[in-house]
């Protein structure tokens, strides 16, 4: 039996599911503990009582996805917003270098990716999304790339696959990020302000150029405004130059369009674009696109790709353990702002930002502070990092096997 849901109610269920996401985080530590995102939480509730419904009684509920789209190139949008170049150079050299390892390092994933699936037998799309798409990018970029080879590629079962990726990297990479630390700074000695300390004229550096209002009807509107037109130029932008040399996703054309119109409206002091209020539609707009997504999974096509995928994962994770420490905390000074900085890498290479200050806190409140560290990963990881993640990808979908 088939039940179609529209659109109104579709959007009805996915802001119930994401509060009752966040009603278990907060009665279930572990998920505290480990970052795990509302919508995950609820959502992946939601996908295995939907696919129990449908294996015992052969019930199957068909959701209206007309907002999912909207709701991803917002998101989107306002992280484009969010990249300020004028706190780009408070960060220094350091910024620079924490961005080259991690770019290195989502190279390599995407190549142990396509390598796990080509050995065994998988499409290479799937390789792609147990490498970076979902272990640096997250359930957001996961999802995306996940519905744009669904539509293009009609890839079975990708988004089954993006949620689960996704999810293992967020656990593990909360896991192995403060025992990397711990052996870095036990084996070589470290101590806090044994290297480099923060960039010169960064540590009382000031705030970030954004600004900070509170959210009135007209700041709403402002900041709905500036998304609304990153969304409809990028939608269009991604039909032109579709089938032409530079063909990129219309949510990448989003983002690169919010860049462009942050810093043009920044620099030539036409208006600051404000920070919380742009952070906190991106935060609404994640979190019901992820839902949606997450409520739609079809659970039961994931079965065959199970083992395989798992070992992709494992070497995966392996890999970003020896990667950061012996590259990363390498390249950023090998001193203890490195360390705690491989913590982090550790976070990003697998799960999400929030997950590397989570790892970042827990070293430097065992071990002491390092301001340094805490400059520099957000930064990267804030906006450059999908930037840098979008490109490299696209990158890799330019290869003739892909035939994108």
């Amino acid at each position: 039996m088939l039940m179609e849901i529209d659109a109104t109610t579709t959007l009805l269920v996915a802001i119930v599911v994401l509060l009752i996401g966040r009603w278990l985080i907060g009665r279930i530590p572990p998920l505290q503990r480990y970052n795990i995102p509302e919508p995950v939480v609820g959502g992946m509730l939601a996908a295995v009582a939907i696919t129990i419904a449908k294996v015992a009684a052969g019930a199957e509920l068909s959701f209206d996805m007309a907002l999912q789209t909207p709701f991803m190139l917002a998101f989107f949008a306002t992280v484009g917003l969010g990249a300020d170049v004028r706190t780009l150079v408070r960060g220094g050299r350091g910024v620079i270098l924490f961005l080259v390892a991690i770019a290195i390092m989502l190279v390599l994933q995407n190549a142990i990716g396509l390598a796990g699936a080509f050995s065994m037998d998988l499409h290479p799309l799937n390789g792609l999304l147990a490498g970076s798409v979902t272990m640096l990018g997250g359930h957001g970029t996961g999802a995306a790339y996940a519905t744009q080879f669904s539509d293009v590629d009609n890839l079975q079962g990708a988004m089954e696959l993006a949620m689960a990726c996704a999810t293992f990297g967020l656990v593990l990479g909360g896991i192995i990020g403060g025992p990397v630390a711990q052996r870095l700074i036990t084996r070589h000695g470290l101590t806090p302000g044994d290297g480099a300390s923060a960039p010169s004229g960064q540590a009382g550096a000031d705030a970030p150029p954004g600004t900070s209002r509170p959210l009135t009807m007209p700041l709403f509107l402002e900041t709905l405004l500036l998304i609304v037109a990153c969304v409809v130029a990028g939608s269009t932008l991604g039909e032109l130059m579709k089938g032409k040399v530079l063909t990129l996703p219309p949510f990448v054309w989003t983002l690169f369009t919010g860049v462009v119109l942050r810093n043009v409206l920044g620099l030539a002091r036409i208006r600051e674009v404000d920070d919380a209020a742009v952070q906190l539609f991106g935060g609404v707009a994640l979190s019901l696109f992820l839902t949606m997504a997450l409520i739609s999974l079809r659970l039961w096509e994931l079965v065959s790709l199970a083992l395989p995928i798992l070992a992709i994962l494992a070497v995966q994770t392996a890999f970003v353990a020896v990667y950061t420490s012996l590259v990363t905390f390498r390249i950023m000074g090998g001193n203890y702002d490195a360390a705690v900085l491989a913590a982090g890498a550790c976070g990003i290479g697998l799960g999400a930002t929030p997950t590397a200050i989570a790892n970042m806190q827990a070293v430097t409140n065992k071990y002491g502070p390092s301001p340094q560290a805490f400059l520099i990963l957000p930064i990267v990881g804030a906006f450059l990092i999908d930037i840098t993640n979008a490109l490299v990808i696209q990158g890799y979908l330019s290869l003739p096997l892909f035939g994108f």
